[in-house]
């Protein structure tokens, strides 16, 4: 009986910690690994593939993104400035219809450059996304700097996003440099 009640008592605790938790806050395992490989559709245009080659190569977000998230509509505003102000973002497009996220942004703004189909929700299983929005951070390499579960907010870009976007092109151009200086 004594065991019984220590048991429960350890088991309520625990799940007395974990309700604590915020999500959003939970590590990655993906943070500081190379993105995980993905072979998807391209959503405009299903006879041109995609990978995840296609979106390294400089320093870039990776939005994970669906028509039926209404948090997703209300960061796009947000992303589409990251756009206009020449920060590269690819995307996701997660357990969607085509039709629908195709009727989506031809009726609003685009901020991506490149869009994956998934409709399944393969690749996002891989890439461990827990919800949508999510947002990661690709250094030149393709590796994952950074990922925020939730909404991207005009306060979390000021203090952690751009800075180590900046910070990734910096060092992204000192590797350049010394490139071509040993060349």
């Amino acid at each position: 009986m004594l065991i019984t009640l220590a048991a429960t008592a350890a088991l309520l605790g625990l799940l007395f910690v974990g309700l604590g938790l915020n999500s959003r806050d939970l590590p990655s395992p993906l943070v500081g690994k190379p993105a995980p490989p993905f072979t998807l559709e391209a959503l405009e245009d299903a006879s041109v593939t995609l990978t995840e080659q296609d979106f390294i190569g400089e320093v870039a977000l990776v939005n994970v993104w669906a028509t039926w998230c209404s948090t997703c509509r209300s960061e796009k505003p947000l992303l589409m400035e990251l756009a206009r102000g020449g920060i590269p973002i690819h995307a996701f497009n997660y357990r969607d219809e085509r039709d629908s996220a195709l009727r989506y942004l031809s009726v609003s703004d685009n901020p991506y450059r490149t869009i994956a189909y998934d409709p399944k929700g393969d690749a996002g299983i891989d890439w461990g996304v827990y919800a949508t929005p999510e947002t990661y951070v690709l250094d030149a390499q393709g590796v994952i700097r950074y990922k925020r579960i939730g909404p991207l907010t005009r306060q979390l870009l000021l203090d952690e996003v751009l800075p180590l976007v900046e910070k990734l092109r910096d060092e992204q151009r000192r590797s350049e440099g010394r490139r071509v200086a040993s060349s």
